[in-house]
């Protein structure tokens, strides 16, 4: 089994950042690819973006783009997403995923970590 535990959501004003961490724990081997997702009230899933083992990204939605950046530390079995320049619009819940190696689906989710951004 693999968990994944997210944190570093919170409050942020307008204009500031944050940086989103989330730690895979178990049989971390059978880990292909992270992602993140969010979660508005009332709205659908989003997909905020992905990244396999070897750094290849899927980048975000054009409303994330050149202000969200994930990255991945492979000895740590982190993956990260680095927020910027923050809108009340990102507020909602971000969950990380993975995939099983060679899978294209995500099977595995984190909690969720809310991310409130005050104008």
């Amino acid at each position: 089994q693999v968990q994944l535990v997210e944190s570093g959501g919170g409050l942020a004003q307008a204009g500031g950042s944050l940086r989103l961490s989330c730690a895979a724990r178990g049989r971390t081997f059978s880990i292909g690819v992270m992602g993140w997702f969010r979660q508005a009230p009332g709205t659908e899933r989003e997909f905020v973006g992905s990244i396999n083992w070897s750094g290849g990204i899927t980048p975000p939605a054009d409303s994330m783009k050149g202000r969200f950046t994930i990255s991945r530390d492979n000895a740590k079995n982190t993956v990260y997403l680095q927020m910027n320049s923050l809108k009340p619009e990102d507020t909602a819940v971000y969950y990380c995923a993975a995939t099983y190696v060679g899978g294209r689906t995500y099977e595995y989710w984190g909690q969720g970590t809310q991310v409130t951004v005050s104008s």
